[in-house]
């Protein structure tokens, strides 16, 4: 079943991304020291900024603090949050490549913003997630599950499926936006399982999560940091995971792909800078994040917000990257997802 998405918003992208750029402080445009070497001195010696390609409260801004204050006390600097949304991620992900490469700006690199919106949107978006970024390593893994608001008579996948078939284009499901990993994992659901759903996206996650609780929307594809809770009081339910098996989060609840063979759908979220951060900064840096993350008190906090830590080499950061492109690439083809108009 092929699917064509038009919106109106991504046309602009590459020109709010260089208006933007502007309003950066004058660290993020400063001239870089030298290729492949840090500026004089001891770094850091004042404070770094880090770019959030979503707004604050969700599961990311937990993520970015979470690495901003193990840095931060390796370090003995401030880690300043900039949470840039927009444009399903490709905004703040465009502002992290376009800054200098001198260890005063990293950012949160996420799926939607490194592999899913590109692979859906291709030279549309204004740069390349191998080339222009330096990945420093790998933080957590996003599971990404279908919720549906309490009233929708549907108790599980095998359900819904049954339900949407019975009313082809009548229900809905929300994402942050086209060529998110949430908007192109309801996609493929619509492809695999072969149903007819109305994709209705937003500019971020907490009014579509409101939208969903009110019923206003029938179903959001989405992790489970901040959602849970309104699981376990009723308000919503919780039918399936996109994972390739039941996860320890819930492990009661089916994987996707039990009852739709080959549906898969997990991000993940870490940490890159502009292309050409020395490499002694990112020898710095990547341990740093590492131990901090592997503590038992930070992987209880990440488990309490419903979150895998994940963590990786600089190299073995882009080689899921690029692995997952080829892999998303792929399945948007097969399920012949296309953007008419970029939004």
């Amino acid at each position: 079943m092929a699917f064509a998405f038009t919106a109106r918003k991504f046309a602009t992208v590459a020109a709010l991304a260089c208006a933007a750029l502007t309003t950066l402080p004058a660290a993020a445009q400063s001239t870089p020291a030298g290729k492949g070497q840090s500026a004089p001195g001891a770094y850091p010696n004042k404070p770094i900024r880090m770019i959030v390609p979503y707004p604050p409260g969700a599961g990311t801004d937990f993520t970015a603090r979470e690495i901003g204050k193990a840095i931060s006390e390796a370090l003995g600097q401030q880690v300043v949050m900039d949470n840039r949304p927009g444009a399903a991620a490709t905004l703040g992900h465009s502002l992290m490549s376009k800054a200098a490469p001198d260890g005063y700006t990293l950012g949160l690199g996420t799926t939607g913003g490194m592999v899913s919106g590109p692979a859906l949107l291709g030279n549309r978006i204004p740069y390349d997630p191998l080339k222009d970024f330096t990945h420093i390593g790998l933080a957590t893994y996003v599971y990404y599950c279908v919720f549906v608001t309490a009233s929708l008579p549907a108790n599980s996948m095998k359900e819904l499926i049954a339900l949407a078939r019975s009313q082809p284009g009548k229900l809905n499901y929300s994402s942050p936006g086209v060529g998110t990993p949430n908007h192109i994992g309801g996609a493929q659901l619509v492809t695999l399982a072969g149903i007819d759903l109305l994709h209705v996206p937003y500019k971020g996650s907490s009014v579509a999560l409101a939208d969903l609780i009110a019923g206003s929307i029938h179903m959001t594809i989405t992790g489970f940091t901040g959602v849970m809770p309104h699981v376990k009081s009723g308000r919503l339910k919780l039918l399936g995971v996109g994972h390739s098996q039941r996860v320890k989060m819930a492990p009661d609840v089916p994987a996707i792909n039990e009852t739709v063979p080959g549906y898969y759908n997990t991000g993940w979220w870490g940490l890159v800078a502009p292309p050409g951060l020395p490499k002694d900064i990112v020898d710095k840096l990547n341990p740093i994040m590492n131990k901090a993350l592997n503590s038992p008190e930070v992987m209880q906090r990440f488990f309490v917000n419903a979150l895998e830590i994940a963590t990786s080499t600089p190299q073995g950061y882009t080689d899921i990257i690029r692995n997952d492109l080829q892999a998303w690439r792929k399945l948007i083809k097969e399920a012949k997802i296309s953007v008419d108009s970029l939004p």
